[in-house]
């Protein structure tokens, strides 16, 4: 809103010139999200706790310890953090830009799709909401209009195609199969977030350091100068997205200013499934979902726990990891809950550095 109404008073007031620059209104973004979790957070919570009196339920099958840390803790705490993230994007963002409403339209479906999850949960006092055929069936439907639309603003000669890190000039052309790869991206991500949200503070973190990456690589692939020097591919007005990342990183920091242990809410599956779906679809719009792969593979390594695990006892009635995702076989080992968010932390940082990396090196 304030790119469009203020750049056009800067005859009058010098000063509004600087609200046209994705550097600006990306700090801009970041500290308008902060505030209004800090704003609204506390009267939020206390909300919460007042219409579900029992909280989140917690696993029965779980670390014994969440029975007795946890219990009672309000959930949908991802509410908050749509709230800070819709208001500050429409608040900074150029609101003429698709991609914007792509981003924000998969964030807030996903976001709906768990806070259903959430509701039935909270109503059947169970661990289990929403069944996973019913969550994939609505998130592959959202995948599917957003990767058409993106398809269709995209340039025509990498529309479809798939780029590789450390490749320069290499796209393969996935063709309609791109929106199976699309879906696997999008819908992975989503459900990668969601399964690493189990310790308090471990996923907002991690969340809020591949945000940052994608902000600074947003703004380079849609700057043809900096594109070029890189020679990574430039991708039209997708530098906006920096605004939205901006605003995803001040809504998860003031949310873990909550949520840091002990957590006084959770962010649930409203907010983690919305999270990693607004990543998942970045990363696709700026040909970077390998690279996501990369900065976001503390997300990839709890999802592939998950399913060595499940695959394995079926096979063999055997279990690899004391408990799955592995993040709680780290609890069932004895390891303190603060040793393994912050250790989980230190790998999310490297791997997105690591990733980082893939920009220069081609």
């Amino acid at each position: 809103m304030l790119f469009h109404l203020l750049p056009g008073l800067s005859t009058q007031v010098g000063f509004f010139n600087v609200f046209k620059y994705l550097t600006f209104r990306t700090g801009g973004a970041i500290l308008t999200a902060l505030i209004i979790s800090f704003i609204f957070g506390s009267p939020f919570i206390r909300w919460l706790k007042s219409v579900q009196k029992n909280g989140q339920p917690i696993r029965e099958d779980g670390p014994e310890t969440h029975l007795l840390t946890k219990k009672g803790t309000p959930t949908m705490g991802g509410v908050l953090i749509l709230i800070s993230i819709t208001l500050t994007t429409l608040l900074w963002g150029n609101l003429t830009n698709l991609y914007l409403w792509v981003v924000l339209s998969i964030t807030l479906g996903f976001g709906l799709i768990g806070a259903y999850d959430d509701y039935l949960k909270l109503t059947k006092q169970s661990s289990k909401g929403l069944s996973g055929k019913n969550k994939l069936l609505l998130q592959g439907l959202m995948t599917l209009a957003a990767t058409y639309l993106i398809i269709n603003q995209s340039k025509p000669e990498f529309a479809t195609s798939l780029a590789f890190p450390f490749f320069k000039d290499y796209l393969l052309d996935l063709g309609l199969f791109f929106y199976v790869f699309s879906f696997f991206v999008i819908v992975g991500a989503s459900n990668a977030v969601n399964l690493t949200d189990g310790l308090d503070g471990l996923a907002i973190v991690p969340v809020v350091l591949v945000c940052s990456c994608f902000a600074l690589i947003s703004y380079l692939v849609g700057n043809s100068v900096f594109a070029n020097y890189l020679q990574i591919h430039h991708v039209p007005d997708v530098g906006e997205l920096s605004i939205f990342c901006g605003s995803v990183i001040g809504a998860g920091l003031g949310f873990l200013w909550y949520n840091a242990p002990p957590a006084k809410v959770f962010m649930g599956d409203t907010g983690s499934l919305a999270a990693g779906g607004a990543l998942g679809t970045i990363s696709v719009i700026t040909k970077h979902e390998i690279v996501l792969a990369i900065i976001g593979g503390l997300f990839v390594i709890e999802a592939i726990s998950v399913i060595l695990q499940v695959g394995y006892y079926k096979l063999t009635k055997r279990r690899i990891f004391l408990m799955a995702p592995i993040h709680h076989h780290f609890e069932k080992k004895g390891w303190a809950e603060a040793t393994i968010v912050i250790r989980f932390w230190i790998i999310a940082t490297i791997l997105a550095l690591i990733g980082l990396s893939t920009l220069k090196l081609r």
